[in-house]
């Protein structure tokens, strides 16, 4: 697959190396694991999913059931627009896709400011 490529991913599964892992401003790790916040500590095993989404649209049942191998479906989205990155199906981030030791990644070019994802969970 190459890069730039339309696809849907889950992060689920990514080894260390590959998957780059953010820690907020406020919280830095310690070598060991550790954060400097301990009331923090206790969520940051917590697993979430991270999906990646390219576009979308709504069809009829009918041109659904009409779908066979080499069917095409436009999506809302024009080639080269970014990707949504949703942490546990809320908008967090838009990226481009790369490709990473023969796997797809995601480099993240907007990442939504904390205060805007709180505005749009209304």
């Amino acid at each position: 697959m190459s890069e730039g490529q339309d696809t849907e991913e889950s992060a689920e599964g990514n080894e260390p190396e590959q998957a780059a892992q953010a820690a907020p401003e406020s919280v830095q790790a310690s070598d060991d694991g550790s954060t400097d916040s301990p009331d923090l500590d206790v969520i940051l095993d917590i697993p979430v999913e991270v999906a990646m989404e390219v576009g979308s649209t709504a069809i009829t049942i009918r041109n659904l059931l009409q779908l066979n191998q080499g069917s095409v479906i436009e999506l809302d989205r024009l080639a080269g627009e970014p990707l949504d990155v949703l942490v546990n199906g809320t908008l967090i981030a838009h990226g481009e896709v790369v490709v990473v030791n023969e796997k797809l990644g995601i480099r993240m070019t907007d990442v939504i400011s904390p205060s805007e994802r709180i505005k749009n969970l209304n």
